[in-house]
This record gives structure tokens, sequence and C-alpha cells, in this order.
């Protein structure tokens, strides 16, 4: 093609829209009833800005991944930096230090043993890695565990291992007999206020021993995301329940995976969310934030005796996997750019003031009428809305809108509306957004959105 049909330099925002509306097949969307896309053409700290230069307010951090800000320099700078150095090499008998770096890091931070990295490119084929050592672990000693253990409402991604462990999403339906054999028990969801949360525990807990008991000798492993589960509606559980589950876990010799691709590097106000239980599970999956929202990037991270039930004489015990991208070097650099930053910005302490600012606005939310069950944990402020409905319902479709017309990305899922701002979120972006984030209630409860 040439430039004219083909054009690489800036273009028209309805010509990309256009364009966009041709060939383009986005994510979570039904293209027969969505709305044109918002082109965005730029973006810088908290906000981002489209082809007309309106900002708006990225209070979902683009799905979760943006952690410092958009276009942060350091970051940018560490891109620049590897580009001119190494930019991609396969990672099967090569290595290179940003890997090597990053792998050293993410042991130091994260608890116990869990020092062995496998790379790979996004939260799903995380999960997908840990799901195949788990199953593997139990061939390599001699034994074949077919089962698994998810958590109602959990979501772990859309390749087919994390489909079948994310199969109480109400997502994949329409896959459910290429899936694998999972159990699944019942999440003590909790809020602010909740009075029944031990009583939900408690049959959690139950339906869980019931669940390893009836499977021993066929369980190869139980998968959760840790404190809060993200596409079921933002639900909290308390680390008291977490700590109960894995040890009842450790007891039936069940591998236990934690799934912090979203609830990883802050997002529940800890740097990891299995450290409010004080609890260290076998694999973890962590992406997402990983890079701060720059690159896609993924790593499964084993204790050291998984790893080593993979060590033999021949290649039968090794683990068949692998990515045309894993361990990319620029990704990496970004990696390690995002993840000095903790400590560079006392990033920590910023999450504790977006932690304090979300807490004024829980009896501002207790006070309507339209809305219930709000909670916050770390950067994190959701509610349900009393007359909300499923993922992409009408009154969530018509709040998504309103709050993007208004410049707000708040995107609810379902009738759960949620806050989850970048880091850097100032003060004053913060409280513009709750004002925003009201006035939007207001609207839907009148009727004039």
């Amino acid at each position: 093609m040439n430039e004219q049909t083909h054009p690489l330099t800036a273009a028209a925002p309805g010509d990309i829209v256009a364009r966009d509306k041709r060939y383009i097949w986005h994510p979570y969307t039904q293209h027969g009833t969505e709305t044109d896309p918002l082109v965005v053409a730029r973006a810088k700290g908290a906000s981002l800005f489209d082809a007309d230069g309106r900002e708006i307010l990225d209070m979902i951090s683009s799905w979760w991944t943006c952690t410092h800000g958009h276009a942060h320099p350091k970051i940018n700078a560490a891109i620049a930096r590897q580009a001119e150095t190494i930019e991609h090499v396969m990672f099967a008998g090569f290595t290179h230090a940003p890997a090597v770096d990053l792998a050293e890091t993410l042991a130091s931070l994260l608890p116990g043993d869990l020092n062995r990295v496998f790379y790979s490119d996004d939260g799903s084929t995380s999960v997908e890695v840990a799901i195949k050592i788990a199953y593997q672990s139990w061939i390599n000693r001699g034994e074949t565990r077919r089962t698994l253990i998810a958590f109602e409402g959990g979501y772990h991604g859309d390749t087919l291992g994390a489909m079948s462990v994310g199969r109480s999403s109400q997502m994949f339906g329409a896959f459910k007999d290429l899936m694998c054999d999972v159990r699944v028990v019942p999440f003590p969801a909790t809020f602010d206020g909740d009075d029944a949360v031990d009583e939900r525990e408690a049959a959690a807990l139950s339906a869980l021993e019931a669940t390893l008991s009836g499977g021993k000798d066929t369980i190869a492993a139980m998968i959760i995301e840790p404190m809060m589960q993200g596409s079921a509606g933002i639900r909290f559980c308390r680390p008291g329940f977490l700590a109960r589950m894995v040890e009842m876990a450790r007891a039936a010799g069940v591998v236990v995976i934690f799934d912090e691709v979203a609830t990883g590097f802050g997002r529940t106000g800890r740097l990891f969310a299995m450290e409010h239980a004080g609890v260290t599970p076998d694999l973890v999956c962590l992406s997402k934030g990983l890079t701060g929202g720059y690159m896609p990037l993924a790593a499964t991270v084993a204790r050291d005796w998984l790893f080593d039930l993979f060590l033999g004489p021949d290649f039968d015990r090794a683990l068949p996997h692998g990515h045309s991208f894993t361990a990319n070097p620029l990704a990496c650099s970004v990696a390690l750019a995002a993840l000095g930053l903790y400590a560079e910005e006392q990033t920590m302490e910023r999450i504790a003031k977006i932690n304090a600012a979300h807490r004024t606005m829980l009896d501002v939310l207790a006070a309507r009428p339209d809305v219930s069950r709000q909670r916050v944990l770390g950067p994190v402020l959701a509610f349900e809305l009393n007359e909300g409905g499923a993922y992409q319902s009408e009154a969530s479709r018509k709040l998504r809108a309103w709050y993007i017309a208004n410049g707000f990305n708040i995107r609810p899922i379902g009738s759960t509306v949620y806050l989850m701002p970048p880091y850097c979120i100032t003060d004053e972006e913060l409280f513009r957004a709750y004002a925003g984030m009201i006035e939007g209630l207001d609207r839907l409860g009148s009727g004039s959105l």
C-alpha cells in the first residue's frame, strides 16, 4: 500500500473511527450494539486525551494496568535505553540482563522461596503456565491428578485453562464443553458494614473442606484471586479466610496458586495481596501492573521445590511451554523501571493517601438509597447499583457513556461501579472524579442519562 491508502501519519478522528469499524474486532464488545470507540491521541499522568485534546481521567487505570501514570519519563527512558541495546532474542538457550535482573528483583520482593520465574505474555498465559506446572508436577511425582479447585465468580483469563477455572464468571458458556475438570466453591465476598460475613466464610470453608475430602488423590491444585476478585465485580474477602483456605489446601497436599494479575503491585494496599494474610502460595501469577501498564509481560513464579520436580535426565520431565516473546528485553527493562519507582516515588504512601480519600466517600455512598455494599481496599473503591444488572446491562452502558462524555474513564462491571486510579493521581483529580461519579448516579436515578 502507498501512504495515501495506508497512512502512517496523523489522521482525522473520523477517519480513524471509520477504519476501526471496518477492520477492528474489539475485546469484550458486541459490535452489533456498541457505540463508536473514542480515539485516544495521547496520555499523560492520570489522564487520557482524545483527538480534540479533551481530558479523560483514567479512573480504572486502563483495565488496571497503569500504576505510575501514563508516559512516565523514567519508564520512557528505560524503553529508549533498552531499544538501543537489544530489542528481542529468543529465550531458549539464551538469556539477557533485563530478564535476570527482573527475576532476581521479583524473588527479593516475594515472600518465602518464590524464586523461579517463568515469563509469558499476559495474565491469562501466566495462569495457563501455573495450571500446567501444577498438573505436570503430579505426573513427575508418578501420580495423575486432573481436578482443579476454583472459587465462585473467579476470573483468570481467556485461554482454555484459565477459562476452565473461571467457568463460574458467566463469561464462557460457549466453551464449556472444552473445559477441564474444575470444582467451584463459594467466595465469601464482604463489604463495609457486613454483618453476615462470618457465616458466609464458615459456609465457604465447609464447602472447601468437603471438596478436598471428596477429591483425595484427584485434586491437582487450587487457584484464587487473593483478597479481591476483579471481573466478578471487585469483590473482597478477608485475610483470615485466605489464610485458613491455604492451610486446608496444604493439609490436603494440594498445590496453591494465587492469581495476583489484578491484585499485585499495590492494588490491595500491599505490594502483593498475599501479604495481608501472611501466606505464601506455591505459584503466583503476575502481570498487568508488572510493567506499569506499558507493555505485555507476565510472570509465573514458583517455589523452589516445584522447580526441582522438573529436573531430570530426559526432556519428558521438563515443562514443554514457551512463547515467542518470552522475557522480551524491552518489557523486562520497563518492568524493572516500574518496580524501581515504588521506592523512588514512595508509591505505597501514595496508595495509603488514595485509600484514606476513598474512605471519606463511604458515608456519602451509605446515605444514598440507590447504592449498597460500598467497600474500599487499598486504592480501590467499589459499590453496587441497587438497580444494576449483568455485564453490559443498560444501566452500566448508560453510566459508562455519560462518564466518558464528561471526562471520566469509569467502566461499571454490571451492577458494580468502581474506581481504581493510577497511583500518581492528584487530590484535585481524585475529588473531581468523586464529584463526577456522584453526578452520574444522580442523573441515572433521575432518568436524564
